[in-house]
């Protein structure tokens, strides 16, 4: 049989179906508030002038967003561009007119977002989006934190790790990295206040820097009781429906234990954008040193969590 090559296979293929990536990226393409995102970058990203062009906004934005949706490396992300048409297509890279953008530029872009905080004001761009839609934040707020880890070996330049991030115990198991606080709403589910810190800060020290002031109730799980106080000076009408301590040297509160049960239906809500954050997007190990970096990293992927959450109900609203 006559051999051909894979140029002339492809035009005899007749059938196919669009892959996983695919169908997530015609997804998030229809969902994202792209020209209220490129609106919050524009102001700092550099202007054409007669040096070296600048690779297009919309081009090094898209690609940001697959490097935190597939959790990639800057060079990782490089190699993705020149491997997969998909990502190609989707972030509108045209190898037949210009290079894809690589690593460096990539690099630059990256702490362009941090340098300016731009974080934050996409997770705020994205609530307003959603609140546009009719996806509003309404009177009750779910708090919750997690750990994510960061490597621990001291094999590196410094010969030392991360001097921000440290350890911490739960249960039996010692953790080392940062945390990642979040303020959910009780109600529709995602994410309106994130803080981060160092994985040994108590989750209740940081409870006031996630709620917004207008809540009625606060839930929250064992680690916030006691702070009745603080949610009433960070949220004066709120009601404190943390959960309460059960166990005693001689006795079990049943009847606690029950409201803590009807309270912590409400609570586990506050698990949903966790579960999309380290399962689906892969952030469950830092990548960067510092929190600061990071913390910038952890406020674009709860907006990309956000709308990932609400992507059936925004793309019926169009």
């Amino acid at each position: 049989m006559k051999q051909q090559s894979l140029a002339s296979q492809a035009v005899f293929e007749r059938s196919g179906r669009k892959s996983r990536r695919e169908l997530f990226l015609d997804e998030m393409e229809k969902v994202v508030p792209w020209s209220a995102l490129e609106s919050l970058v524009r102001p700092h990203y550099a202007k054409a002038g007669n040096g070296r062009q600048p690779v297009g906004l919309s081009i090094m934005l898209r690609t940001y967003f697959v490097q935190q949706w597939f959790n990639l490396s800057d060079p990782g992300v490089e190699e993705l561009l020149y491997e997969s048409p998909v990502i190609r297509r989707f972030i509108g890279v045209d190898l037949g007119i210009a290079a894809a953008p690589d690593e460096t530029t990539i690099l630059r872009f990256r702490h362009l977002l941090e340098q300016h905080d731009l974080g934050g004001l996409m997770l705020d761009a994205v609530n307003m989006h959603l609140e546009a839609k009719g996806i509003k934040i309404q009177t009750g707020t779910i708090v919750d934190a997690t750990i994510i880890h960061a490597p621990s070996s001291t094999k590196n330049e410094a010969g030392k790790r991360d001097p921000a991030m440290h350890q911490t115990k739960k249960g039996n198991q010692w953790y080392f990295g940062l945390k990642a606080h979040i303020g959910v709403d009780a109600k529709e589910g995602h994410v309106h206040s994130l803080a981060t810190s160092a994985a040994n800060v108590a989750d209740m020290h940081m409870l006031p820097d996630l709620l917004h002031g207008e809540e009625r109730k606060v839930w929250g799980d064992a680690g916030y009781q006691g702070q009745a106080e603080a949610i009433k000076q960070a949220a004066p009408k709120a009601q404190d429906m943390t959960c309460r301590r059960t166990k005693f040297k001689d006795y079990v509160d049943e009847l606690q234990k029950k409201k803590n049960r009807s309270k912590s239906s409400v609570r586990a809500k506050v698990e949903h954008p966790f579960r999309i954050l380290k399962r689906v997007f892969g952030f469950d190990k830092v990548r960067y040193r510092g929190i600061a970096k990071n913390h910038n990293r952890l406020c674009a992927n709860f907006a990309l969590v956000n709308l990932y959450m609400h992507r059936k109900r925004l793309a019926v609203l169009g």
